[in-house]
């Protein structure tokens, strides 16, 4: 049944509370591991692609609870704090305005959804590598190793990968019968998209190996869903201090995501596309919801 009754508006309601309390708990712990034990807390919580030897079923949930990188203040600050100001912001309306159930059902919905379309995007990057290297394993030659290194150039992974694969390159063509180098390219292109191990037993990621951190797809779940729910309360931008209406900025910020996404420019870490899956969650269970209450203020 459809809850009528009042409720009192809380500047901080308990769900958005909580979610603020536990990430920054997080981020925390994550900087207090690196610190001081040298661990990388988002090998175990960040979201891997599901070929990463570092891929835990779990991660679909506990990624969105952290943020940033240990090696990075700076970066870790900024991610965290936009991310909690957006959510306390826009997610307390939402909280004051449908209750702690649903709104944290509505916030892990779009969590999941925003998860599940970045996994999908990695695949298209990620499965022709994958590909690559077993049809160089098929057929283990100078040539099929010169095919993978022309269609999927190593980037992205620690240094000394690339400069071990760079250099059985040119010692392979200088001496194409070499009969060892074929067990080489293939322990090399091995480490490359999976990782190894270094001379201290720490693992040293691979292409499939880099983490998806950050509670942002839920996020812009709740950025959509307040445009969606308030379209015509203004809100004034930062730069240039104008205002604009809700509906009009989350427009505007879906086109920019989608923008950036395809673009692809290099150097761009951020999951744009697990920003729109957020969106996208989002706007599928608002409908659900509509339908199902009668197109009632839910």
């Amino acid at each position: 049944m459809y809850d009528t009754r009042p409720r009192r508006y809380q500047v901080l309601p308990p769900v958005v509370k909580n979610l603020i309390i536990i990430n920054v708990l997080l981020v925390v712990i994550q900087q207090v591991l690196w610190s001081s034990f040298h661990i990388q807390l988002a090998d175990y919580l960040g979201l891997h692609y599901f070929r990463s030897d570092l891929f835990r079923p779990w991660q679909v949930i506990t990624h969105l609870f952290m943020h940033g990188d240990p090696r990075s203040l700076q970066m870790t600050f900024l991610h965290i704090g936009s991310n909690m100001f957006a959510l306390w912001m826009f997610g307390s309306i939402l909280e004051n305005s449908w209750g702690p159930k649903r709104f944290l059902i509505f916030y892990f919905v779009c969590g999941l959804g925003a998860a599940l379309c970045h996994l999908a995007v990695l695949s298209l990057q990620y499965e022709p590598v994958v590909h690559g290297f077993q049809d160089f394993l098929a057929n283990p030659s100078l040539a099929q190793f010169e095919l993978f290194i022309r269609h999927h150039p190593p980037r992205g992974v620690d240094g000394r990968i690339l400069d071990r694969l760079q250099s059985l390159y040119n010692d392979w063509s200088n001496a194409p019968g070499n009969s060892s180098y074929p067990k080489f390219a293939t322990q090399f292109l091995h480490e490359y998209i999976y990782g190894a191990k270094d001379a201290a037993g720490v693992h040293v990621d691979g292409f499939l190996d880099e983490a998806t951190v950050g509670a942002s797809g839920a996020v812009f779940g709740v950025l959509f869903a307040f445009g969606f729910l308030f379209p015509n309360l203004e809100l004034m931008l930062l730069f240039p201090p104008i205002p604009i209406k809700a509906k009009w900025f989350v427009i505007g910020y879906a086109v920019l995501e989608l923008y950036s996404g395809i673009r692809n420019t290099a150097g761009d870490n951020v999951a744009h596309f697990a920003h729109l899956g957020g969106m996208l969650f989002a706007f599928l269970l608002l409908k659900l919801w509509r339908y199902r209450y009668g197109g009632r203020n839910f």
